[in-house]
Formats: structure tokens, C-alpha cells, sequence
């Protein structure tokens, strides 16, 4: 099995991570500065160069106003 930064679930992963920044009103710059974290980490997030790890995932879908299950919910349903 190939590793999960390589799978197409990872890229929907990443794909509602995004989405969930941009209906938040976010850039990835104002991401960044609230998880203490420069901006280039979330690009390489979004690029798919760096995997997340799940108290990452929470601390983003909480700045973006969701709950880790809302978002792992959104998740689930695009797959």
C-alpha cells in the first residue's frame, strides 16, 4: 500500500482542508500565524509536501470555525 500522502484519499483530505480555509476567510498566511507556524508550512500542506498529523488537522479545522468531526464528516462524504 503506498503511503498516505500519496493516495487520492489524502488528496481529498487536503482538498477539504483548503476549502475549509478559503469558506473561513482565511489565507494561508493568517492560518500560519495562528497555529505559530510560517506560511510556507500551510502551502506545503496544501501542495500535498507535508502530511498532517491529526492534532494539526484539529488545530486547523478549529481556525477555520469546524470541529475535527465536521470536518472529517466533509471528508467522508467526498470520498
Amino acid at each position: 500500500m503506498a503511503k498516505s500522502i500519496h493516495r487520492k484519499e489524502y488528496t481529498v483530505l487536503i482538498e477539504v482542508v483548503r476549502d475549509a480555509r478559503i469558506a473561513a476567510g482565511l489565507t494561508q498566511a493568517q492560518v500560519s500565524e495562528k497555529l505559530g507556524r510560517s506560511q510556507s508550512f500551510i502551502s506545503d500542506v496544501e501542495l500535498g509536501k507535508r502530511r498532517l498529523d491529526i492534532v494539526e488537522l484539529r488545530d486547523i479545522a478549529n481556525i477555520c470555525g469546524l470541529s475535527l468531526t465536521k470536518l472529517i464528516t466533509v471528508f467522508e462524504r467526498r470520498l
